[in-house]
């Protein structure tokens, strides 16, 4: 009879490795150098990574004994599988209804099981023209969303009339509004009317869906945060205490907190930081579920967060925008890897112009790959027990309850915003980020390192309002500083299609002397660093003398030109080619040689390194060349 080897562990015959050991080696092998600057991450929000995870550091974890579809939600809301609605969002044309709907009916049968309705701001909806915008959608199999804040609240009733001409069965329908009073607070200061009146009409849309058991009709916009350069811990921080303020405001009004809560739907953004993306939606569910427990609902279910992601427009770039199609491929997979209910995969153009028919297919085509192909619909929550991924999310739900904790002392979301807590809070992190980008210190792939040398933005489609940084306006109606949207790589491209919109591309010139290895080197980051800017860039393999490499210079008719070479060779290379240069150019050293300061004392002025400020470096060159 064969040997029962069901309990038998692998890899017994390897003796078991304490930390302390790993410890030991780890130290030994940095000869001296300190362990957490070396080893030790240390994230925007405070999170301290460790270079590595073992089982041991579970122990005080309790959550990972829960299962799937298990209160408090950690594992996500389903017991079994990991499905997820596949959503796709278009703007309505309200000249156009039916050219909108055709669109909407066409991407039913490519894969899409929910639809987005982008309602036009401003626009007063009309049961006509919402009509012929979801004609022909099977509210049974179908999600139908609408989205625009106070517009799609007064939309709302044509919209449940539609639903009910067609005949669907209530408990099948699946639908929302995203009427939001504190992101209108958020995004323009103020309330569209007053307070009271925005908290009573919340609970009037409550109301009118409630024999429609799976329509959301309050948008917890957590979005808006991130894409104002939030942490994800205050993103996610920022939408539990909006969310609070709603369930009070709702419990106040005579709406049970198991209905109110069950009204309710998150929308996230996903960004790029893969894992903590991950631990972050997964320690979302835990906090929302604790926040309704306090509050003693009939059923714990009704404290299951419903959580729609749409991919970050904060790290997406107008310049080589296809890398967008990368970024949105990672930011969809730690999404739906942390269990969303739905998800919008941002068309990688959507930056620039509106969505083509190619950029919308790519978007859902990269949900429908990771799904029918990569089979991430198949198993729930197949992050739990990794050693990483449970101690991020321990510590990503820690910092963000904290911050929850601050603002709740403040009297909650909109007292915080109305003094201003909350936007000082971002705009410190945007800050940092915005720096951490204009000193290279974090790339944007494309756009402050790697250009395209050869890009040049078509100013008929791209406009300057794609790459131009909105300044808030304040106005007597706000009662508090709004947050702005924005994206961190408009500073550098704003640089860039100054450039292009001039139509002055001017030359820089690599003058490449002496070692092979440095000169080299330099060259190509003085490429890069001048290419960011829009500037043509002619690289050379190298000259054998100082002359040769001149002539050649003039001979090019370059605006700039750039030594590169190495440190010692600088002191007599750098001053010979200034010399004869005869200031037909402007001249450029590419690096910090420790011969600097005798260079600056023989009149050269302009230095690049790895240390430059970019932005501020290049706006220079660009006045200098009257761009």
């Amino acid at each position: 009879m064969a040997e029962n080897k069901k309990d038998a562990k692998l890899f017994t015959e390897f003796p078991p490795v304490s930390t302390e050991q790993w410890e030991s080696v780890i130290r030994e092998d940095l000869k001296g150098a300190d362990y957490d600057k070396k080893l030790v991450w240390k994230t925007m929000e405070g999170i301290s990574v460790r270079p590595f995870y073992r089982a041991e550091d579970l122990k005080n974890i309790d959550t990972t004994k829960v299962l799937p579809g298990e209160f408090p939600y950690i594992r996500g809301n389903k017991a079994k599988g990991n499905n997820w609605l596949v959503r796709q969002d278009f703007d309505v044309n309200a000249d156009k209804p039916a050219e909108t709907n055709q669109k909407a009916l066409d991407v039913l049968t490519k894969g899409v099981d929910s639809i987005g309705f982008r309602l036009c701001k401003g626009c007063e909806p009309s049961f006509d023209g919402l009509s012929k915008v979801i004609n022909g959608i099977d509210f049974n199999k179908i999600e139908v969303n609408l989205i625009g804040g106070g517009s799609s609240r007064k939309a709302l009733p044509f919209f449940i009339q539609k639903i009910k001409e067609t005949k669907a069965d209530p408990k099948k329908v699946k639908a929302s509004i995203d009427y939001s009073p504190l992101s209108s607070l958020t995004l323009n200061g103020k309330f569209c009317c007053d307070a009271e009146s925005s908290f009573s009409r919340m609970k009037e849309v409550v109301e009118s869906v409630r024999e429609f058991p799976q329509f959301k009709v309050i948008g917890v916009n957590g979005y808006i945060f991130h894409n104002s350069g939030s942490t994800l811990t205050q993103e996610l921080a920022f939408a539990l205490s909006m969310a609070n303020d709603y369930l009070v405001a709702l419990i106040d009004r005579g709406i049970s907190v198991d209905e109110a809560a069950n009204r309710m739907r998150f929308n996230f953004a996903v960004s790029a930081n893969y894992f903590m993306e991950i631990a972050k939606f997964r320690a979302a569910r835990l906090l929302w579920a604790k926040v309704v427990e306090t509050y003693e609902p009939k059923s714990l279910e009704s404290s299951r967060m419903s959580i729609h992601a749409e991919t970050s427009t904060w790290n997406k770039t107008v310049y080589d925008a296809y890398v967008n199609m990368l970024r949105t491929t990672t930011e969809g997979m730690s999404a739906v890897i942390a269990g969303v209910d739905s998800l919008n995969i941002l068309p990688f153009d959507s930056t620039y112009q509106s969505a083509t028919a190619f950029s919308e297919r790519i978007a859902r085509n990269q949900q429908l790959v990771i799904k029918e192909e990569s089979y991430f619909d198949k198993i729930a929550d197949p992050a739990a027990g990794s050693y990483y991924i449970e101690n991020l999310t321990d510590s990503i739900a820690q910092e963000a309850w904290k911050l929850f904790q601050q603002v709740e002392a403040l009297g909650g979301y909109q007292a915080a915003f109305t003094k201003g807590f909350i936007q000082d809070q971002i705009k410190e992190v945007a800050r940092k980020r915005d720096m951490n980008i204009t000193s290279r210190r974090d790339t944007v792939l494309g756009t402050n390192q790697y250009p395209n040398f050869t890009e040049i933005a078509d100013t008929t489609i791209v406009k300057e309002s794609a790459v131009k940084r909105v300044t808030p306006i304040k106005t007597a109606e706000m009662i508090a500083e709004p947050l702005v949207p924005y994206r961190g790589a408009q500073a550098i491209e704003e640089l860039r299609y100054k450039t292009d919109a001039s139509g002055k591309h001017p030359k820089v010139f690599m003058l490449t002397l002496g070692g092979l290895a440095m000169r080299r080197a330099r060259a190509q980051f003085s490429c890069n660093f001048f290419a960011v800017a829009g500037f043509e860039v002619i690289d050379n393999i190298g000259f054998k003398t100082v002359d040769e490499g001149v002539n050649a210079a003039f001979d090019s008719k370059a605006e700039i030109v750039v030594i590169c070479s190495s440190d010692d060779e600088y002191a007599t290379l750098a001053p010979e080619a200034f010399e004869k240069l005869k200031n037909k150019a402007i001249y450029v050293v590419a690096g910090e040689p420790v011969c600097k300061s005798e260079l600056e004392a023989k009149g050269i002025k302009n230095f690049i390194s790895a240390k430059s400020n970019i932005l501020d470096t290049l706006v220079n060159y660009q006045n200098l060349l009257k761009i």
